[in-house]
């Protein structure tokens, strides 16, 4: 599969054809909503007849508790799940994951904003505090999108390639800290331009070597004991969804290119150029039934830090590639698509399923060329935390190739 004619060589031009058609069929298709108000929140997000699991703790606690009175939602809506679990990446954990939602004006006009928080220690002495918001303002005039993380994350990378094994395991320690910040602007109707500065420093780096004591590929790469990735970056937005915590139908679209100077403080000069994807498809009217497809394609140029490279699980939620452990694939550019399946179990609402499958590839080094696709496929459990803000409890079982596989949990739906 490693001969030049390999038809895999073509993946990247498929990809890219992919987002041409998908542009042209979910974004610039749409109706003209200049002049249309976002949908009400009864015809896209309905949950709030539903049961969750508030409800039953209610009722546990007060028998004649009522769902019904909590039909109005108040002004946020929090979810929190404080848990104990087991995954790929962190090995044993104790984490406590929360989310707020909630409109900004008391028009409720705008799209629903929502800020996240992640607090992290698990066995592998790896320490996380991750905070994100996408917060819309008035009559969806501007949007702010942040991520700020500060982490201590020993883990193990594999190399460079979708070729690499679990043999090419090398153990890197660092620290970690993060600052994204970007204003979006409408432009008009659903389409917005943006820009913002992006922070990535990583520092007190070392490494353990591979286990099979060959030459790692952070070695070859370019070994740096610490290393800074500090730049603006402009985009352009589509976005129509109602409630980015859980979709029901919509649109996302979204093109950011980025430019890190070392006059800013970066190591290298480097860019990246990233599209980010979505669609979902509510497949009747009489239930909360989506078919959700998702794309990531990652470009990059320049002399990019190893721990700056796209890869499994590096997107700003780190969802993509359920099967693998996070960072299992690395490269300077990466191609990633998702299906998901999402449909309900019982009528009130407070147990759901999907099933999906994904299909990665990173392209090899030095050569930059795609020569490997990567699949996987899983199922999982949907359970209703809060049905005013339509979050979920997310727990996943996906299998990938050469016996990867684990569990994935997350705090509303996974993209």
């Amino acid at each position: 599969m490693r001969h030049k004619n390999c038809p895999l060589l073509k993946t990247k031009f498929y990809f890219l054809n992919l987002l041409l058609i998908f542009v042209a069929a979910h974004c610039f298709a749409q109706k003209d909503s200049s002049t249309t108000a976002p949908k009400p929140i009864s015809a896209v997000m309905d949950s709030s007849k539903q049961k969750d699991l508030i409800d039953i703790i209610e009722r546990i606690i007060d028998a004649k508790a009522s769902p019904d009175d909590r039909k109005v939602a108040r002004k946020l809506s929090f979810s929190v799940v404080p848990s104990v679990s087991y995954s790929l990446t962190t090995g044993f954990q104790a984490d406590l994951t929360g989310n707020v939602g909630f409109y900004t004006t008391p028009s409720h006009k705008e799209n629903y904003s929502e800020i996240t928080g992640d607090l992290t220690i698990d066995t592998k002495k790896q320490k996380m505090g991750v905070f994100r918001s996408e917060v819309w303002f008035a009559d969806n005039e501007y949007k702010l999108v942040t991520d700020t993380r500060f982490e201590r994350y020993p883990e193990d990378t594999y190399g460079l390639g979708t070729f690499s094994t679990m043999n090419d395991a090398n153990h890197l320690d660092f620290n970690y800290v993060r600052s994204y910040v970007t204003l979006y602007k409408k432009i008009s109707g659903d389409f917005y331009g943006g820009a913002g500065y992006d922070l990535d420093y990583h520092y007190g780096i070392t490494q353990s070597g591979t286990s099979n004591g060959t030459v790692s590929d952070f070695t070859r790469y370019g070994y740096a004991t610490k290393s800074v990735s500090s730049g603006i970056n402009v985009g352009l937005l589509f976005d129509n969804r109602r409630n980015p915590i859980n979709p029901l139908d919509g649109s996302y679209a979204n093109v950011v290119f980025r430019e890190n100077p070392t006059f800013m403080g970066s190591s290298a000069n480097w860019q990246s150029l990233q599209f980010d994807l979505r669609k979902y498809i509510r497949v009747s009217d009489s239930n909360n039934n989506i078919l959700a497809l998702w794309s990531l394609l990652w470009f990059t140029h320049g002399n990019v830090p190893y721990l700056d490279l796209p890869g499994t699980g590096l997107d700003m939620f780190n969802n993509s590639g359920r099967g693998y452990i996070q960072g299992r694939f690395l490269g300077r550019n990466m191609l990633y698509l998702e299906s998901e399946y999402r449909f309900g179990i019982t009528s009130n609402g407070l147990l759901g399923a999907v099933v999906f499958a994904n299909a990665q590839s990173v392209s090899e080094y030095p050569s930059d060329e795609f020569k490997k696709i990567a699949p996987a496929l899983g199922t999982g459990l949907r359970i209703k935390m809060n049905k005013h803000s339509n979050t979920n409890i997310c727990i996943d079982y996906a299998v990938g190739i050469n016996n990867s596989n684990g569990f994935f949990l997350n705090l509303g739906e996974i993209f």
